[in-house]
């Protein structure tokens, strides 16, 4: 990833692709590994029982298509939320 002007790391300045896509995108290893892992955690019940309360909050909300995602908050409190948002938070 490059530097612009500016002394930021913006995609625009590189090729577009983040340091960890890069990374994966050489080392077929490590990105099989990664998959492995992945498949293994996301199948595990307590992230299916996750899932399945999101998709069905989004149901009851009646949302659709709208750019919007059902965001868990502190207290067990639902709201929405641009999806851009909601998925960039760590």
């Amino acid at each position: 990833m490059g530097t612009c002007s500016k002394g930021c790391k913006c995609r625009s300045c590189g090729s577009g692709k983040s340091r960890t896509a890069k990374y994966y995108a050489a080392s077929p290893e490590a990105r099989k590994k990664k998959s492995e892992y992945d498949t293994k955690y996301h199948s595990a019940p307590e992230r299916r029982k996750y899932r399945s309360e999101l998709v069905q909050k989004n149901r009851e909300m009646g949302k659709k298509g709208d750019g919007l995602d059902v965001s868990h908050q502190k207290g067990g409190k639902f709201i929405l939320e641009k999806s851009s948002k909601n998925r960039a938070r760590k």
